[in-house]
């Protein structure tokens, strides 16, 4: 279960998420060279995969649908309070992507018939791609 392809409604849009990047690179016909956002449920996990450089920590914790690119290239995105959690909190971390062919539009008919596992939750949110920001040891760059 840990390791297959889910399609669910994230905290940003509805995306593919697992915790094996390949399988989301097969879904979405991408070559498999770049690297996918990873959306963690607490800093304790994120402290697990990457050091957080101290003057950065207190706007990560307080940040709601941003992704971090760490000075070791890595980008991760801390999730809390979400129902993308219920999922999270069982799994602990996920390679993020959003739903739909490398460089097409959503497709929801194409979206799940690539999933292994739908996620579906009661209400439908039509929500923008997470802001992106490059962090350095003291500064910070907006990416997206």
């Amino acid at each position: 279960m840990k390791e297959s392809l889910f399609l669910t409604p994230t905290d940003t849009t509805i995306g593919f998420v697992s915790q094996d990047s390949f399988k989301i690179d097969r879904a979405k016909k991408r070559k498999p060279n770049k690297h996918y956002i990873r959306v963690v449920d607490s800093l304790k996990t994120l402290k697990s995969f990457t050091r957080v450089p101290t003057s950065h920590k207190n706007r990560l914790r307080r940040a709601k649908k941003t992704t971090f690119i760490m000075p070791n290239g890595l980008s991760f995105r801390l999730v809390k309070g979400t129902e993308h959690n219920l999922l999270l909190d069982r799994l602990h971390w996920l390679y993020s992507s959003s739903a739909n062919l490398s460089g097409a539009e959503y497709d929801e008919a194409y979206a799940k018939a690539r999933a292994e596992v739908i996620v579906t939750f009661p209400k439908k949110r039509s929500g923008r791609a997470s802001t992106i920001y490059r962090l350095g040891q003291k500064n910070m760059k907006v990416i997206r």
